[in-house]
């Protein structure tokens, strides 16, 4: 499940600190400690896979606690799924409606004293914010080894930020700077894919890099049973008509282009095919103007947030997945559409392309074409023995990305480092 990337040799970090125990006697599976900025109830690609890993962890026997931002301010311990959520004082991160960020002052001490009492054989850090870097400095103190996993791309942050598109080139290089100069300190790094780690090489990054899939679900995101009347069903529960369907699931950001989803019906030649869109933030209120003035607006169905319980329905509605982000590492919307048995058309760039072979399983048309884009879904759409054909060889290809192998993956990178730390008495 992941391949690795040798950009230079490997380098061993020395650690400092008194020798750490493993985890609970007798355990198979190591005590991990995973930090992140953002966490469920944050809407996020990144959320989501530390929510999905935390959880499968446990499922699978692992003690498993998370280091997160508090969603309402106050700083608590719960457990939830299996899962020991310590959560950190927070307060509104004020260039996002609904991101809360945690407090640092204080925080490294809080840390020293949890790394002190969890004693965790390895720290998993998911971003190089306040909560990843300041968890991996104080993993570095206490002697645990460290895994970080990359879901940073600085197009994400732009539009929070309010950063001038003159000014983007230049903050987006020390924001690459900043990334490798912190995560360099980890022993062991991944990233989804392997077009996401030949990016990283490209940033200045030159340790090795393992490709180890976000992975998805394949016995819950599945095709759906009963035919076109089971999808009418679920279009009615939806309270969407029963039309030729494209979807997309995500974020309502800037950076997800999801205009260009919505221009596209404008030109399509089948006026009765609709896009139906799973996902909140603060583009819904322009692409609602934007279906207005594309005179689709009858046709564009914004279903705002959808519980993750829910979620497959909304890919069993349609007959296409659709996605215009350019600053994807993987998509796991993409993945678990692609479980679902659908067709995907998408834009042709980073690491869309690792998912979606034209012709194959869909097509990939040039981003910012919403005429292209409508040409392939069109199509797609008017021959529906080509959609099945391309729906059942996007099943076979997600295949490789089970996430039951990728958290196979996780323990025993986990426990790899956990023997070398054992085995140097580190």
């Amino acid at each position: 499940m992941g391949e690795t990337f040798s950009f230079a040799p490997p380098s061993r970090h020395r650690t400092h600190g008194t020798a750490q125990q493993d985890g609970p006697a007798g355990s198979a599976r190591p005590r991990v400690l995973i930090g992140s900025d953002t966490f469920p109830p944050d809407v996020n690609g990144a959320s989501l896979f530390t929510a999905r890993l935390a959880r499968g962890l446990a499922e699978r026997g692992g003690d498993v606690h998370v280091l997160c931002q508090s969603p309402d301010g106050r700083p608590h311990v719960a457990e939830v799924a299996g899962v020991v959520e310590h959560r950190l004082r927070s307060v509104p991160s004020m260039v996002h409606e609904t991101v809360r960020l945690a407090v640092p002052a204080g925080l490294p001490g809080h840390i020293d004293r949890l790394l002190g009492r969890l004693r965790p054989d390895a720290v998993h850090i998911q971003n190089h914010f306040i909560v990843g870097r300041l968890l991996l400095r104080a993993a570095r103190r206490h002697g645990i080894p460290v895994v970080a996993t990359n879901h940073f791309m600085p197009e994400n942050l732009f539009t929070y930020l309010h950063c001038p598109p003159s000014l983007r080139s230049v903050i987006g290089v020390g924001a690459w700077r900043d990334f490798v100069r912190v995560t360099s300190e980890a022993d062991h790094v991944t990233t989804p894919t392997r077009i996401a780690a030949q990016l990283l090489l490209e940033k200045g990054f030159h340790r090795p890099v393992e490709a180890v899939s976000c992975g998805t679900d394949l016995h819950r995101f599945r095709p759906p049973e009963g035919g076109d009347a089971e999808r009418a069903r679920i279009r009615r529960r939806l309270g969407v008509p029963d039309r030729p369907t494209l979807a997309f699931v995500g974020r309502l950001d800037a950076e997800k282009n999801i205009g260009e989803l919505v221009e596209a019906l404008g030109h399509m030649t089948d006026s009765d095919a609709q896009l139906v869109v799973a996902g909140t933030g603060p583009q819904r209120s322009h692409l609602e103007e934007l279906a207005e003035q594309c005179g689709v607006a009858d046709r564009v169905h914004l279903l705002g947030f959808v519980p993750d319980v829910d979620l497959p329905d909304v890919y069993h509605a349609a007959d296409v997945f659709t996605i215009a982000g350019t600053a994807e590492l993987q998509s796991i919307a993409t993945l678990e559409a692609m479980a679902s048995g659908l067709p995907v058309v998408a834009a042709d760039a980073l690491a869309l392309p690792h998912l979606v072979q034209t012709g194959h399983n869909g097509y990939l048309y040039p981003p910012g074409s919403a005429g292209d884009l409508a040409k392939y879904a069109g199509e797609i759409l008017a021959n529906p023995r080509d959609r099945a054909r391309m729906g059942e060889a996007s099943r076979r290809l997600v295949s490789q990305h089970d996430h039951q192998a990728s958290l196979a993956r996780y323990e025993e990178i986990y426990r790899g480092l956990a023997g070398i730390r054992a085995a140097t008495g580190g």
